[in-house]
């Protein structure tokens, strides 16, 4: 009896120990892929290979913590259930991150361009020079603009009651609020362009803004557009929805 329950002590604290640390590996390899594309130690092809590799690993992490919660329960070890609940909790963060992007990817279109007007986008021309060497094009094509009306049927024009010159004052504002680089602001044309840069690997993308007057009023167009990748998961059309409430 004495035998069995120290073979299964073992099984517990092997099951556990090895859950705990793949899990927190997991966490910090995905943290790593991100700081070392920022940091410049790596093509972000890299990185983001790195991100999957994680997460399939924490998914395995997952199952072997939950297994050895299991184990600590029936031999009844509350200090090995708690590493084993930290395991889990370390893998299901490594593996739930890049499975929500990989669900957006097959959810959303592979577009990396979302304008307010996909009938006339507002047009860089300062963000042209810092955009040298970017794989993606500032031409917004007729595919894009589909693509878009189909997934993001919301984004439209803001307008506002408001002078041109007092609504290209609030758009500024609203833009700075949102903590993007100004790299052009031209009351006279009525734009405003900007770089916003992405939390885990920086991922840079441009942003203009375009103020017209409308009627007694104004309309301000925004326009986001990624440097690299196929699809954005997104992130160009919560961008302008953030950027739409502030305003």
């Amino acid at each position: 009896m004495n035998r069995n329950a120290g073979a299964g002590s073992r099984a517990a604290r092997l099951l556990v120990g090895t859950g705990l640390v793949l899990g927190i590996a997991c966490a910090a390899t995905e943290l790593l892929a991100g700081l070392g594309h920022r940091l410049g130690w790596w093509d972000y092809r890299v990185g983001l290979g790195a991100l999957g590799v994680a997460a399939w690993v924490a998914a395995v992490a997952v199952v072997v913590s939950l297994v050895g919660l299991l184990h600590a329960a029936r031999i009844r070890a509350p200090r090995l259930a708690r590493r084993a609940l930290a395991g889990l909790v370390a893998g299901t963060l490594a593996a739930g991150l890049p499975g929500y992007h990989f669900v957006l990817a097959r959810q959303l279109p592979r577009i990396h361009d979302v304008s307010t007007d996909s009938d006339h986008p507002p047009r860089f021309v300062a963000a042209l020079s810092v955009r040298r060497d970017a794989p993606n094009s500032t031409d917004y094509s007729p595919d894009t603009a589909a693509l878009q009306k189909k997934a993001y049927p919301d984004i439209g024009p803001a307008q506002i009651d408001a002078a041109p010159a007092a609504a290209f004052e609030r758009a500024l504002a609203a833009a700075r609020a949102m903590g993007w680089e100004i790299i052009a602001s031209v009351p006279a044309d009525g734009r405003i362009e900007a770089v916003a840069s992405t939390l885990l690997f920086g991922f840079k993308d441009d942003v203009v803004i375009r103020v017209a007057a409308h009627g007694g009023g104004s309309r301000v167009d925004i326009r986001s557009l990624s440097r690299v990748g196929r699809s954005d998961l997104g992130a160009n059309a919560r961008r302008i929805r953030a950027f739409l409430g502030r305003l």
